[in-house]
């Protein structure tokens, strides 16, 4: 199953392939460490299709243990200290048998549940003798919809040799991104790099300790980035690529991040959980116009809304409903304007706010606020209204106190000779909370 990777770490034994905590460890070692844990995985007498559950970050076990599982053919479900209160829901939505606890210091612990599994998405998997893997929704409203991915179908795309590089795991370890990003250092020979901790300082300085040359990450984290002057502390040189995804990147954000590092290329990146992460090419470093797709990925616009078809899409939800069409295709709830091959995503059909008729992009508004003095976060939202269905909202966190009243004057009036009238905050209320979570995405539904 990853016969590919072995044989690419073996050609590179003396590389560097992780570095945690500072410290390096080659791919040599990862081989080692590899068979370490197929031994143990056969010790322990862990069949195929077993479903084991790996709480982690991107530790050198974690790694190797997530290969050896893999080449197992068990299905894993990542889960990190951020899932936090919903842990044991995942554990049980996903039916774990098995859970690998793996620590800050890398030492590894494991407890056996006594479960039965019956759910005929994980049959299919191991009648098929494939590994697979279980990634959880942010479900912030709700209950967390449980993904399966055949992970067959994730690795066939990593058999294709492209550019090493050094690379901060920032996308956490039980998302899909991080995955990926994950794969795509191995498959290539690149370098992992674990942070502590995802904070500004903490990321630019272990780019700078280490040379790094690519950071995947949010929009929201280069905000924060940008307004902590996190930069100027550390010489992030050798910083080549800054790739942003999982919500929408507000233009001005964006302009002044090219405007300082304008040698850095800046690479919006687009995927679903359901479907992998599609490959993808901005129009230009400051332009949000990016054009989607590649192998194995087929995408279409219908009223609007991007659909995707992908040879990766996942196996189902372990509790919802199949949300795939009879021919393949997925609506993902994007509204996206189209030129030619590029497409730009306006946001969620879900976070649209309806105005008397007429529709109001949250990510429009923020766009126009942040650009204002003494913005940290905002979060525009609908709040009902009688008389025209809904009004818009803000909600924002400065970095040096105002008085409400003054505040809201100096947005309105910003906003008015930016925006039509149906578009400009009715309520801007001031909030010393954080507007974002664990993984520096946006907490747009709890604010709203």
């Amino acid at each position: 199953m990853i016969d590919f990777l072995l044989k690419r770490f073996e050609e590179n034994c003396d590389t560097e392939a992780v570095i945690w905590n500072d410290q390096s460890y080659t791919y040599g070692w990862l081989i080692d460490r590899l068979n370490h844990w197929q031994s143990v995985i056969e010790v322990q007498k862990i069949p195929k299709g077993t479903i084991v559950a790996l709480e982690a970050d991107f530790s050198p076990n974690s790694i190797a243990l997530f290969l050896a599982l893999t080449q197992s053919r068990c299905i894993l479900v990542p889960l990190t200290p951020s899932t936090g209160p919903k842990k044991t829901e995942f554990i049980n939505t996903s039916q774990v048998e098995i859970i690998f606890k793996i620590d800050d210091s890398d030492n590894v612990t494991l407890e056996k549940l006594c479960r039965s599994v019956n759910h005929n998405i994980y049959q299919k998997l191991r009648k098929l003798n494939h590994p697979g893997v279980v990634v959880f929704s942010s479900g912030s409203t709700g209950e967390s919809k449980a993904i399966v991915q055949d992970l067959y179908s994730l690795l066939k795309k990593f058999q294709i040799r492209r550019q090493r590089q050094r690379a901060i795991t920032f996308l956490l370890y039980d998302h899909l991104g991080g995955i990926n990003t994950m794969l795509y250092q191995l498959s290539n020979c690149g370098c992992i790099v674990t942070p502590i901790d995802r904070t500004p300082d903490v990321v630019l300085n272990a780019i700078e300790k280490h040379n790094v040359d690519l950071l995947p990450t949010t929009p929201t984290f280069i905000n924060l980035m940008l307004l902590s002057e996190a930069y100027n502390r550390y010489n992030i040189s050798s910083l080549k690529t800054i790739t942003y995804g999982t919500e929408p990147m507000p233009q001005s954000t964006l302009t002044k991040l090219h405007e300082l590092f304008p040698k850095i290329r800046l690479l919006q990146t687009y995927g679903m959980t359901e479907l992998g992460v599609l490959r993808s090419k901005s129009k230009s470093s400051n332009s949000l116009w990016v054009k989607i797709g590649g192998e194995g990925f087929k995408t279409r616009v219908i009223d609007g809304i991007l659909q995707v078809k992908a040879e990766s899409a996942m196996l189902g939800y372990l509790n919802s409903p199949n949300p795939f069409t009879k021919d393949g295709w997925l609506d993902t709830g994007d509204i996206v304007e189209v030129d030619g091959e590029y497409m730009k995503f306006l946001g969620r059909k879900s976070d649209i706010i309806n105005v008397g008729g007429e529709k109001v992009f949250p990510a429009e508004v923020e766009n126009i606020i942040q650009e204002l003095d003494n913005i940290a976060e905002v979060t525009v939202y609908g709040e009902q209204n009688a008389i025209m269905g809904n009004i818009v909202c803000a909600t924002v966190r400065l970095v040096s106190p105002e008085d409400l009243p003054g505040f809201s004057k100096r947005l309105k009036s910003y906003c008015t000779a930016r925006l039509p009238r149906y578009k400009i905050p009715v309520k801007v209320s001031l909030s010393k909370d954080i507007q974002h979570g664990n993984r520096f995405k946006k907490l747009r539904k709890i604010i709203n």
